[in-house]
């Protein structure tokens, strides 16, 4: 925060300060304004003025006094996690997960939907309308209380520009689709790849928590991965880290340059779908393609088996390359992966041990579609932290 002596933009410095008010607060403890005032180094008078100001937005409440330490007692505050509320939503292949949190990041309400044109941007956009207009109207929340959306896309995003560079699912590439939906839901938008939500998600409150180096590889309609380095998200130069479907992996074929790439066209779920097909009698639809080949393994399938050995093994191809250049302290498996069970997670193991010569520690995703969601409503709580009177 910016405290005594220095100078600013006059909006600048408030907005800062008053995130050093809030971030005070956020940690839990009660505290007076003069505690305030100390902790953050602002002037009595410039606290007690904020203070008062978000009490009216009712971002902060006053709640009791307490103890006196020589003059009148104080008047305790705390932070309103309810004031407002922000929307985490992440198409995840063909389904939609939308949810409404609060400040803390608390999921109050949740939406799921399946999409009937996977590959149609505009459907895709219209599926977000529709699941915020359901939850609003279910849950009787106010929509002016809403701080912002965020949304995880597949491809590569811009979030600074606010466009997809790179979605052969969508065909939004080089569109303005940050201000398209923006312009839709009335609403501030924070666009991102769906792995990176997912992994952030992973990252605050799943296995990743208390991990400052990982990888997250997801398996779905796509692989892809999220990296964080040093606690931080790592998006690369053009925001194209983690695109690992475009890995070598598998045959090379010819493919066009707006396409899926070449491990995700080979050992995605579309891709082993398409595998088992060949050899399996019967599949069930609606049922994970990954869990189905396990099971037939399991009950002694060698046809299942092969495949599924296949699968381990490029699996463990993409892997080993991830872990050959990041070295990273964890990998997570997520998406189909999270199938394979947690013997699967030991015959990859073995086969990275043979490898490489630093294996990270692997493990299987635990918050499942929440993750996305998770990841999705703390990129809104970072960019918009505060209120909607201080944005304006």
């Amino acid at each position: 925060m910016i405290g005594r002596g220095q100078t600013g933009n006059t909006k600048l410095v408030k907005q800062i300060n008053r995130e050093g008010i809030l971030h005070q607060l956020k940690e839990g403890t009660r505290m007076s304004r003069a505690d305030l005032a100390k902790l953050t180094e602002l002037s009595r008078p410039c606290v007690s003025a904020l203070v008062d100001e978000m009490i009216q937005e009712k971002l902060i409440r006053e709640v009791g006094v307490g103890e006196s330490k020589g003059g009148r007692k104080p008047i305790l505050l705390e932070y309103n996690f309810q004031a407002y509320g922000v929307v985490g939503a992440v198409f995840e292949g063909s389904i939609l997960h939308l949810a409404i949190a609060d400040l803390k990041g608390e999921l109050l309400f949740q939406y799921t939907a399946r999409l009937s044109q996977p590959k149609d941007g505009e459907g895709a956009i219209q599926s977000v309308e529709r699941g915020l207009a359901t939850v609003l109207a279910q849950s009787g929340f106010d929509k002016s209380r809403l701080l912002g959306i965020g949304l995880g896309l597949p491809g590569i995003t811009k979030r600074r520009e606010g466009t997809v560079s790179y979605s052969p699912s969508t065909g939004w590439m080089g569109l303005p689709v940050q201000k398209e939906i923006e312009d839709r839901l009335g609403l501030p938008v924070i666009i991102d790849n769906d792995v990176n939500l997912m992994t952030m998600g992973e990252f605050h409150k799943g296995v990743g928590k208390g991990a400052s180096d990982l990888v997250y590889m997801y398996v779905g309609t796509g692989i892809g991965a999220g990296i964080v380095i040093d606690g931080q998200l790592f998006r690369g130069t053009r925001e194209a880290s983690g695109e690992i479907g475009f890995m070598l992996i598998g045959p090379v074929g010819n493919r066009c340059h707006e396409e899926y790439g070449v491990f995700e066209n080979n050992y995605s779920v579309p891709a082993i779908h398409e595998k088992a097909r060949t050899i399996l009698p019967s599949i069930e639809e609606g049922t994970s393609i990954i869990k189905q080949i396990v099971d037939k393994a399991n009950t002694g399938v060698v046809e299942a088996g092969l495949l599924l050995d296949d699968i381990y093994k490029h699996w463990a191809y993409g892997i080993a390359n991830i872990a050959s250049v990041m070295d990273p302290e964890l990998l997570i498996l997520s998406g189909e992966m999270i199938h394979i069970g947690e013997n699967g997670v030991q015959r990859i193991q073995q086969m990275l041990t043979d490898w490489v010569p630093y294996v990270p520690r692997l493990e299987l995703a635990s918050l499942g579609d929440q993750a996305g969601i998770i990841g999705a409503i703390h990129s809104v709580l970072e960019a918009f932290p505060s209120t909607l009177k201080s944005r304006g």
